[in-house]
């Protein structure tokens, strides 16, 4: 009874010690900054605890083709060894993700000696257990000869060695989790840098009405087309619109190179050809092999309402007469960044495109390879079909409307880029000063603003309705009223219209007629029913519908317009001016 008593207290004080070496190897790996000086500290405690005289920790690598020993401990150093992951008795384990014992390595017909006669090291006996999580395979330990009594390993060390495997299996996978996400982390944030860069080349949104205006949606963080337009000296405008082949970091890269390019040599070379054979020489030097630009380039006169341009292998130019007719522009040249010899001495071929009150425009073939909602592309029909039915409204909106009858469901397959020229004298006239362009007549106090359907950027709805109201004299009282109506209403444009965050558009105009304040708000998403929009009960509290309490209690007229074409709404509320 003693003996049994002895027996068992051995056993126990083992369990103990087994339990104990976990523990510790688990606050290690917890509290691990360097993973590697863990797993090298983790093998030499299981290398002594277990009584071996040597251990090495081997990784797989080169997807599962090859193991390499990450650390090792005993007199031959094996760190650095490179085996294919199915060679000798530790690829057998790995490959079987099952621990083995070999008690006399020379009856084992997968034991390898080349190791041994390269190192000196005599192996009699070995241990192995893989290093895998559920299914995913990862690597093994492997121990060689115990020390004392026959130097034999038995089932209890598999048993042990096992366990503890697990347990660094398991540090591994989470370290590489956690450097995957830092990596993934820093790679978002440079991303996020280099679109910042990007939208800081691309043009302010011009304050008032203007004959130019672009638009510009990524389909990744960073975007590989560009636009920009900018006044010269004498009142003419320089624009262009490009597409970078490729996508990715390369393509966002090359974008701002080329978009960087033509806004400082466009200032000085007027000749839109010339411009755009200088670019070309510049991107034949410096672009990565295979990589080119498509550009449309040129200088509009407001005053001749003429656009001279020139085109390198882009998209069709799009001109539509005040009449609602269509000319298209073919591309005469080749892309920038294919050869320099092919571009005659004087330039990329120039034409001249007289608008007379019509409009021109240009665009990625993003915009007319985009997918509407049935799934078909957009196409250039599709194109002027929308800008038809929009011709009677200013610049931005027509853009945006095209931009809103593609489908953004999903992934975008490409960038969509849109630029357009509007020749309507009956909306601009020349004023002074640097060309810049101002209303011909009094006009109504009127703020036009639009952002993405996204609750981030409300805050900038909310300052710009602000200081509009507050600049135009508007009563005082009602202004915080103003600025809320108009971010519930937003807000309910986003979550019910369009189902959360999303790049789809959201457009406000704020207007202070004679009789009062007018706040019209259009959006894009599918048509709703003005007679099923009821506010909430009051005596039930929880949170959303009361906004429409609200607005109806502010507001002295809330309705929904008739509709622009086949989607969207536009919300129209009203408050009359008090009389004195």
């Amino acid at each position: 009874m003693h003996g049994d008593t002895g027996i068992a207290t051995s056993g126990g004080e083992r369990l103990a010690e087994s339990l104990e070496l976990l523990a510790d190897m688990g606050r290690d790996f917890a509290r691990s900054l360097d993973i590697e000086v863990t797993l090298q500290s983790a093998l030499t405690r299981i290398t002594e605890y277990l009584g071996a005289e040597g251990g090495a920790l081997f990784l797989l690598e080169d997807d599962e083709t090859t193991l390499n020993c990450q650390c090792c401990v005993g007199a031959a150093n094996i760190t650095g060894l490179t085996l294919r992951s199915d060679h000798g008795i530790i690829g057998r384990c790995v490959q079987n993700n099952a621990g083995d014992i070999v008690r006399d390595v020379a009856s084992d017909p997968s034991f390898d000696g080349s190791v041994d006669t390269k190192t000196g090291f005599t192996t009699r006996s070995i241990l192995c257990a893989p290093l895998s999580v559920k299914a995913e395979r990862i690597g093994a330990i492997e121990l060689i000869n115990k020390h004392g009594g026959d130097g034999l390993f038995d089932d209890s060390d598999l048993t042990l060695l096992q366990v503890l495997c697990s347990s660094a299996a398991l540090a591994i996978l989470n370290a590489r989790m956690a450097s995957e996400l830092v990596e993934q982390e820093k790679t978002k944030r440079e991303l996020e840098l280099a679109a910042e860069i990007q939208r800081s080349l691309l043009p302010a949104e011009p304050i008032g009405p203007y004959p130019i205006w672009g638009l510009n949606i990524p389909a990744r963080t960073v975007s590989g087309d560009f636009y920009d337009f900018f006044e010269l000296d004498d009142g003419r405008i320089s624009f262009c619109l490009g597409d970078v082949s490729g996508k990715g970091i390369n393509a966002a890269m090359l974008m701002a190179k080329t978009a960087s390019l033509y806004h400082c040599l466009g200032k000085t070379e007027t000749r839109p050809g010339k411009l755009l054979a200088r670019l070309n020489e510049e991107i034949c030097d410096t672009a990565t092999r295979g990589m080119f630009v498509t550009l449309v380039g040129g200088i509009y006169d407001p005053k001749s309402m003429t656009a001279r341009i020139a085109n390198a292998g882009h998209e069709p130019p799009l001109k539509r007469t005040p009449e609602g007719l269509y000319e298209s522009f073919e591309a005469e040249a080749p892309p920038l960044g294919i050869a320099v010899a092919i571009i005659p001495e004087d330039g990329y071929p120039e034409f001249d495109i007289r608008l007379d009150g019509g409009a021109l425009y240009l665009f990625s073939d993003g915009v007319t390879e985009g997918k509407l909602a049935n799934g078909k592309m957009l196409g250039a029909d599709g194109v002027c079909k929308i800008l038809d039915e929009n011709s009677d409204m200013s610049l931005a909106k027509r853009l945006r409307s095209v931009v809103a009858g593609l489908d953004r469901g999903g992934d975008l397959h490409d960038d969509i880029t849109i630029l357009g020229i509007d020749s309507r004298t009956e909306e601009l006239s020349t004023g002074q000063g640097g060309g810049k362009y101002a209303p011909a007549a009094p006009i109504v106090p009127r703020l036009e603003y639009a952002i993405p359907a996204r609750a981030a950027r409300l805050r900038d709805v909310r300052h710009a309705v602000r200081r509009f109201l507050e600049d135009l004299g508007y009563d005082g009282t009602h202004v915080p009223d103003i600025v809320l109506i108009i971010d519930e209403a937003c807000q309910n444009i986003i979550r019910h219209g369009y189902g959360g965050d999303s790049d789809q558009w959201i457009e406000i105009e704020v207007a202070l007629e004679d009789f009062g304040l007018v706040i019209l708000l259009r959006d894009f998403a599918d048509p709703v029913d003005a007679a099923e929009i009821e506010p909430r009960d009051l005596d039930d509290v929880r949170p959303g519908g009361l906004g429409v309490h609200f607005m109806r209690e502010i507001m002295d007229e809330i309705s929904y317009l008739p509709r622009e074409g086949d989607y969207g709404n536009i919300l129209r509320m009203v408050k009359r001016a008090t009389e004195n």
